[in-house]
Formats: structure tokens, sequence, C-alpha cells
């Protein structure tokens, strides 16, 4: 089968022939259909997390936003049927042995496996996935705009959901990419009063159709001043990568608010203890979902709430993917098909 290879870390992937997956007892055999392209990806790829790189697999096939179709089952692989179109997402296996599944944290099980780090993922023409945790799409969602719901959907809607995001509140998202877009939709429906940051103009102007109330650019205005004269905000989720947007973001909150961490810098990132202690301000961090995390995104979007904006491109294109990613140039999230 042909699949996008990490060899070496900050180096471009190799599109190469390999071996089929080999299925263990519980597996399935997934045709990928469609793959999305996280900027998680791009972090794995160009090795930015340290903390990560002695246990991602290499060489590794990246891709953790993944549909597909079940061609074929091993030993007791159960609730999946040849046909069924499944989705597979980052947090690939837990053992719900441990404290956090038994606690209703699946997607911090300490033995946990995940996709497209620990295990081959789904920039590639098959993947296998064990039938456990390949969750059934919804007949009416299309495969290119499901995919990335098992990322950035699931992790902008368990974010704000632990939030407890309520009917009226002013919540502001920073980074209006594949993520923020999605967060835009996912907060509207929770009634919120959504402004959205970005520093493109057509990023900005997709977040006010999508139902953001207000928007700014933080390349021109002054975004904590904004903010600040309207009350600033009960919540901001920051979905940009960039340090630069949680310092903004981190001074747009009222007292007793909350600062959502979703976006990933490279680098660390670091608030005034003084003025946390002032304000009260809450920083929470949210780790994708959990399997009913994502049933309940299948259903929103399934529903017309959510829409997840996609471009697609050939698996051959993997690496001009990762590089318009790593340039800010994608609008929604880019999503590669297997022709």
């Amino acid at each position: 089968m042909k699949a996008a290879v990490l060899q070496e870390f900050k180096k471009p992937l190799a599109i190469l022939e390999v071996p089929r997956p080999q299925l263990e007892p519980g597996d399935v055999l997934i045709q990928m259909e469609a793959c999305g392209v996280c900027h998680s990806d791009l972090h794995v790829a160009d090795g930015d997390w340290s903390q990560l790189s002695g246990i991602v697999k290499r060489p590794l096939i990246l891709g953790h936003e993944i549909v597909g179709r079940v061609i074929e089952k091993a030993g007791d692989a159960k609730g999946l049927q040849i046909g069924d179109r499944v989705g597979v997402p980052w947090v690939h296996w837990t053992c719900g042995q441990c404290e956090f599944c038994h606690e209703g944290n699946e997607n911090l099980c300490i033995r946990q496996k995940i996709t497209g780090v620990t295990i081959d993922g789904g920039y590639a023409e098959l993947v296998k996935a064990p039938a456990s945790h390949a969750l059934k799409i919804p007949d009416r969602l299309d495969a290119v705009e499901a995919a990335p719901l098992f990322c950035a959907g699931v992790t902008v809607y368990r974010a704000l959901k632990q939030a407890r995001v309520s009917p009226g509140q002013k919540l502001a998202v920073f980074g209006v990419g594949g993520l923020g877009h999605l967060a835009v939709q996912v907060a509207r429906e929770m009634g919120a009063d959504v402004t959205a940051v970005d520093i493109s103009d057509e990023k900005l102007a997709l977040a006010k159709s999508l139902g953001a109330t207000a928007v700014f650019n933080a390349a021109t205005t002054n975004v904590v001043k904004e903010l600040r004269s309207v009350g600033r905000v009960h919540v901001a989720l920051v979905a940009s990568a960039a340090r630069a947007a949680y310092e903004t973001a981190f001074s747009c909150v009222r007292p007793g608010g909350t600062l959502l961490v979703v976006g990933l810098p490279a680098e660390n990132i670091c608030f005034p203890p003084i003025m946390m202690s002032a304000t009260e301000i809450r920083i929470q961090a949210s780790a994708v979902g959990t399997r009913q995390d994502l049933r309940e995104v299948l259903a929103l979007a399934a529903e017309g709430k959510i829409r997840c904006r996609v471009g697609a491109r050939p698996l051959s294109e993997a690496n001009h993917a990762l590089d318009q990613l790593r340039s800010g140039q994608v609008s929604g999230r880019i999503v590669l098909v297997a022709y």
C-alpha cells in the first residue's frame, strides 16, 4: 500500500510502498477515505515536542483524523461489520482499567496508544484500529468533512464543554484555523456571544459567516483595548499555536474567567502569577476527547449544527499540505484522500 512516512524529524515525508498493516485480535482493517492534516502532525514531524520524541514510533505514518470503511476483521472484533464507515481519532486505544478510565477521562489513560504517534496513522491507503475504539459515522456526514471532527472538532468541543460555557456569556476565539473555525460554531450552538481574533481578514470573514458577532484583526487592532471596553470575556479559547495569542488572550479574560489552552505552541507559555491571583483567572487545558465526546460532536455535525470547511488533497501531496500549514495559509482544514 502507499503511505506518507516520517523517517527523520524535520525532513519531508517519504511517499513509499509499505506492507499492509498486520491485524491483531480485536482489530479491523480500514480502507482510508479521508485523513485530516492537523497541526499536531506538524509538531510531530518537526520534532517540536521533545517530551514526546521518546515515544514517537519511527518510521511512522502520521495522521489521526481518519475516516474509512472496514474491509477486514480479526479475532473477536465486535460491534463493527465489513462495510461499516468509521472514524479513528488521536486516542487509538485505552486500557479501561486505570483510574482515569474509571473516572470517565479515558483521554488521560496512562496506557493509551496514540494514532499517528505511537501507532501508524492515516496518511496511508490502509490503517488498522481496535474495533472497540473506531466509531461509526452517521450516514449523512461526508467523509472529508467528518475527518477533522476526530481531533479538531472533539478537542474544541471538550474544551468548551469542560468550561461549562452558558448562553449569553462572552467568548473569544483566538485563531480561526482548523480548530478555531469549529470552536466558533460550537460556542455559537452553546449560546455564547462569540468574538473571533486572527491576523487574517479572510479567516475573520469566515468566522463572521459562521456566527461570530464581532471580529478583530490582531495585526491592526488593539484587541485587549477593544475587549476590555466591553468588560472582557468570560472564556477565551486559544486555538492558535502562537505564543503572542496566549499573551493577548490572557489580558482579555475577565476576573473569574477561563483561558482555554487548545492551540499548542512549540515554545512554553507563561502568565504573571500576580495577575492570576488578583483576578482568579482559571487556566484550563483540554486533551482531545473521549469516545462519548466524539459521539456528541458527530451528532451535532449530523444535525447540520457544525460543519468543517475543508480542502481535499491527494495523499501524494502530504508534504505540500504540511508546508501550507507551516506558513499559516490554511483556512479550515486540509484533508488527504486516497487517490
